[in-house]
């Protein structure tokens, strides 16, 4: 009933990291628009990529199956379902058809991506109330399905990106010999049940819940409901589990924070009948349920939703039956409402009321979490927003590109860049990588000093040796005053009730920099542009010649902020026409694979942008990050930024 989103891998844990495809032949993606048209578009894109692999003769194409086609059918549609509905965004589809390797056999692979903003296009539902190519309602049975078919499958968070992927294997799919696959013949069984349009029963009887069952569905919800960071994510799963086994319908308003106006809104409404969601929905839209003052958490007789239209039937909501409502409250605040009802019930026996009662205080306390995180986050984006640039100098004669992915997507990293004019009418630009040694607020706080420094600084006409030199004294002497200040909270501590407090211990504010100059000049003298930089205990920039040969571009000194009166030198060389320098943070040469070898070992950043010889500057970028990312098995976890500067 409706789409199911997860975070949780259902079965085998097999990584499949997208975007690193084979081959290209062997690939076919597609970008689809967020609206109801998308899951039937993406069905006969899959049919089409599977009747052009079959004409192409591909090895891995020999085993697809009339069975193969109809589950990859079958399961794109419900993962384009799944990022529609949740998502809203432009989903973009990718469908691979991997050989046999490592013992495990050929195998299809479906991705979908969405850009992960948690909106409903439920209207677009209502209003345009598309159908796809069988004619039947586009809601989603939820990834339960894609679960049943396919060996395994899981989720993927990128910046700004959520990948849903799921792995189909071809050889021998009737008999399933992947150790721990189901036989098909039960995965086809499950499917079915998941696809029948009658409601599923309750799962336990009323008598049930009043002992074992109970805590077993609590537990499992505490644990289901543990971690997410969405409230509407909570209401969706807490929908869920609700539905059908404790009641026959579910809805969930949410009230505002405090920080937006307006009154509470209708986040989720789920029903064991799908024909009959939409009804219900629009009955609750008009008018949500009054709860009386002061908040409590108890249950509160609601009158049955009355029904839209007279065709509801007694499936819908005009058969009657009984509803109850919850306030959600944390600490004395009320964060929204659960109704839920049954049909044809003169009253919900005790023991369900007060377990439900149970339930709505762990969907409150998650509802709780995930808002903290929210501001959390939203007020680390802002500061992140004015930590790094809002757009990079255009350098006449010099294409620049930037990659920059913090490690979490929600938090100021330690990482910051900068290209930018010298001044109003100076013939020099700028420009900086640089990583705070740390991580969170602390090296928030130098990145936000670092930057404006070097800025003010470069302004001021000091060339490139002399900017490191005050900007090391500056950090120096913020460290100095930031020691002074915790010495004096861990003396004021001392007074407080109680004893003394754990003191503040600030952290080290050591910076990696690699800053540098560039001055166009006149084709009269080479084209081009003149370089000069200096790198304090960074990655070496790496120059990058037509003829594919690399170079070191600087020579290694200290850290800024480590020792007094260091004495930073510069070098200067001619950066020709069609020449790279290629700058990063060590986000990028330390990224390990899970033999614990780093990638710039053995000289792997170096080999890796020989192989970049020719290309224009936003496809070596390009090309390096997509190196860092398949070096490693694993989401890259730090930090990663780059800085490519090719002169034309």
């Amino acid at each position: 009933m409706g789409s199911f989103p997860t975070q949780r891998a259902t079965t085998g844990e097999l990584p499949l990291p997208p975007h690193h495809p084979p081959p290209t032949q062997s690939v076919a993606r597609t970008s689809l628009p967020g609206n109801p048209l998308a899951p039937s578009a993406a069905r006969r894109f899959v049919r089409a990529a599977l009747a052009d692999w079959t004409g192409l003769a591909l090895p891995a194409a020999a085993t697809i199956t009339d069975r193969v086609a109809d589950d990859a059918v079958l399961v794109v549609g419900e993962l384009v379902t799944n990022a529609v509905v949740h998502a809203g965004t432009t989903v973009e589809l990718l469908c691979r058809l991997e050989d046999p390797a490592d013992g495990l056999p050929a195998a299809l692979v479906l991705e979908v991506s969405d850009h992960h903003p948690t909106r409903t296009v439920r209207h677009e539902h209502q209003h345009h109330h598309q159908e796809d190519e069988d004619g039947l309602d586009e809601y989603g049975r939820g990834l339960q399905l894609v679960a049943a078919l396919a060996e395994c499958w899981g989720i993927t968070y990128r910046p700004g990106l959520k990948t849903v992927w799921a792995r189909l294997p071809l050889d021998g799919w009737d008999t399933c010999p992947v150790p721990g696959a189901e036989p098909a013949i039960q995965r086809g069984l499950r499917a079915a049940e998941i696809l029948a349009p009658a409601p599923r029963r309750l799962v336990r009887d009323d008598h049930e819940w009043a002992g074992r069952g109970a805590l077993s569905f609590l537990a499992e919800a505490s644990d289901l409901l543990a971690g997410q960071l969405d409230e509407d994510l909570v209401a969706a799963l807490a929908g869920q589990l609700l539905v059908p086994r404790l009641a026959d319908w579910c809805a969930f308003w949410l009230e505002g924070d405090g920080t937006e106006g307006g009154g509470p809104r209708l986040a989720r409404v789920w029903h064991a009948d799908e024909s009959a969601l939409e009804a219900l929905r629009t009955a609750l839209e008009k008018e949500p349920p009054h709860m009386p003052e002061p908040a409590r958490t108890g249950p509160v007789p609601i009158p049955w939703p009355p029904s839209p239209s007279p065709s509801s039937g007694p499936q819908g909501s005009a058969a009657g039956g009984t509803a109850l409502a919850y306030r959600l409250v944390v600490g004395g605040h009320g964060l929204g409402t659960l109704m839920l009802g049954r049909r044809g019930r003169a009253r919900i026996p005790d023991a369900v009321t007060a377990l439900v009662e149970d339930f709505a205080r762990r969907v409150a306390l998650a509802i709780g979490a995930a808002r903290r995180y929210t501001r959390q986050v939203t007020i680390s984006r802002v500061l992140q927003r004015g930590l790094l640039p809002s757009q990079l100098a255009q350098i006449p004669g010099v294409d620049s590109r930037v990659v920059y992915e913090p490690s979490d997507d929600g938090l100021a990293g330690g990482d910051f860049y900068d290209v930018f004019q010298a001044g109003p009418g100076a013939r020099r630009w700028c420009f900086m990588l640089g990583d705070v040694q740390g991580s969170g607020p602390e090296a928030a706080v130098v990145t936000g000093l670092a930057r404006p420094w070097l800025r003010l600084l470069a302004r001021e006409d000091h060339q490139v040796g002399q900017v490191l030199d005050r900007l090391n004294r500056l950090l120096l002497d913020d460290a100095t005053e930031a020691a002074e200040a915790a010495a004096s909270m861990v003396a004021a501590a001392g007074d407080l009730p109680g004893g003394p407090q754990p003191p503040y211990q600030p952290q080290a504010r050591f910076l990696s920099l690699l800053y540098g100059e560039l001055v166009p000049l006149a084709p009269e003298d080479g084209g081009g542009a003149r370089c000069t930089l200096a790198c304090a205990g960074h990655p070496l920039p790496l120059l990058l010649r037509p003829d594919g040969s690399v170079t070191p571009a600087a020579a290694p000194q200290v850290l800024l902020g480590v020792v007094d009166d260091v004495g930073y030198e510069s070098h200067t060389f001619h950066l020709a026409p069609g020449e790279t320098l290629l700058c990063v943070t060590d986000g990028v040469t330390e990224r390990r694979s899970r033999t614990g070898r780093m990638f710039d070992d053995g000289d792997g950043l170096a080999e890796a942008l020989a192989g970049c010889a020719g290309l224009p500057a936003r496809e070596v970028a390009d090309r390096i990050r997509q190196a860092v990312h398949t070096f490693g098995e694993t989401p890259v976890r730090d930090d990663l930024a780059l800085l490519v500067l090719q002169a034309r």
